[in-house]
């Protein structure tokens, strides 16, 4: 049987495998966005803490995926929660790093002309900071989708679901054409969300580079 006709024949095993990634993708990442927003936000009081921070964060990231799954098994367990708690994790420091970043690095001249005109720095963070870090906030948020969708295929060694279970069953019978029809969906759902955030990316720098050219006229 050859690959197109493997694809074919079981278009439903893929599509569905192709559900449950997604699944564990979406339920990652609006998890990790929420965690990295609250872990931002108190960074942003101390320069030092926010160091220490990302620093811890990126010690975490170095970590091998299947030896935190096996740390997190007798806990949580095989499946679904402890795949979704390790990729929760990895993804903090892209999250982290990035909106510290491009909120680090907002020109103070701005900053000082919004507290200037009587702004909180509530306000400023929400009217002036975070819009002007948006750019870095997306590339993180993009470089965390692709990380999570690659880890979410290794996730199948704990049975989480995904690609990746077609990918091991694959293996485990030495069929090259379920292994490629595995690999083609990751890396081509992959290829997708780095696509469609390079150009919501890539538009928000056109925003913001219009926008001081709309001030002046």
């Amino acid at each position: 049987m050859g690959l197109l006709s493997y694809m074919a024949t079981h278009a439903d095993d893929l599509l569905e495998a192709t559900a449950e990634h997604l699944m564990l993708l979406g339920a990652t990442m609006l998890i990790s966005c929420a965690i990295a927003a609250l872990i931002t936000v108190t960074c942003l009081r101390s320069r030092p803490l926010g160091n220490a921070v990302v620093e811890v964060l990126g010690a975490a990231y170095a970590i091998p995926s299947l030896a935190l799954f096996a740390l997190l098994i007798p806990l949580t367990g095989l499946g679904f929660t402890s795949a979704v708690i390790v990729m929760v994790v990895y993804n903090q420091f892209m999250l982290v790093r990035n909106a510290l970043e491009g909120i680090r690095g907002v020109d103070p001249a701005l900053i000082e002309a919004a507290r200037g005109m009587g702004l909180s720095d509530s306000q400023v963070l929400l009217k002036v900071q975070l819009p002007l870090a948006l750019p870095a906030i997306i590339a993180g948020v993009r470089l965390a989708c692709i990380s999570t969708v690659g880890i979410a295929t290794i996730a199948a060694t704990i049975n989480a679901g995904g690609l990746g279970m077609i990918l091991l069953s694959g293996l485990r019978s030495m069929n090259i054409d379920k292994i490629l029809a595995g690999t083609i969906c990751c890396a081509a759902l992959a290829l997708a969300l780095d696509g469609t955030l390079r150009l919501i990316e890539a538009r928000s720098h056109l925003v913001h580079r219009d926008k001081p050219g709309a001030a002046r006229r």
